[in-house]
């Protein structure tokens, strides 16, 4: 994600969710969490943040070549990640429900509708992914392809700003 995250914004609101839990809990997690915006610049970051605070979406996929070419970890259930607005500013915290991995071509209307985008349509979802995809593809020097592998990641929203 291109989007910077304010790093005293989200310590705050990090801290702010451990003071809901009970110490022995908020013992166990991380001093500074994983902090990231939807999409691969400010206004997307915007609009599809806005979507996860709201409870629309609540699924959200990669590419497997980017996970790898940046030598991160997929997502596991359980994780806890701060989703970042267009200006790096915390919107909420989400927590990872499932994760599966899948080609492009059989993600299903399901998963299309729990990710909230557009009229929420697979045919949306698939048009719309294909130019995402192939925009990040130039960078890892790969085509977009049927088969390429998308991490699909479900999530549910446990805390924002707000306090819930």
């Amino acid at each position: 994600m291109t989007v910077k995250a304010r790093r005293e914004e989200v310590a705050a609101f990090w801290r702010a969710y451990r003071a809901t839990l009970p110490a022995e809990q908020s013992a166990g997690l991380p001093d500074f969490p994983d902090a990231w915006g939807f999409g691969d610049g400010p206004a997307m970051a915007d609009e599809l943040g806005a979507l996860a605070l709201a409870g629309v979406k609540t699924a959200t996929c990669g590419l497997l070549w980017e996970y790898e070419a940046e030598r991160e970890p997929l997502p596991e259930p359980g994780q806890l990640s701060v989703i970042l607005d267009g200006a790096g500013r915390p919107l909420c915290l989400i927590e990872t429900t499932e994760v599966r991995v899948l080609p492009y071509e059989e993600v299903d209307a399901r998963f299309a509708w729990d990710e909230g985008e557009g009229d929420r349509s697979l045919a949306f979802w698939r048009a719309e992914h294909w130019k995402y995809f192939s925009r990040t593809l130039a960078d890892l020097g790969h085509q977009p392809a049927l088969d390429m592998p998308l991490v699909c990641e479900r999530f549910r929203v446990v805390f924002t700003s707000a306090g819930g």
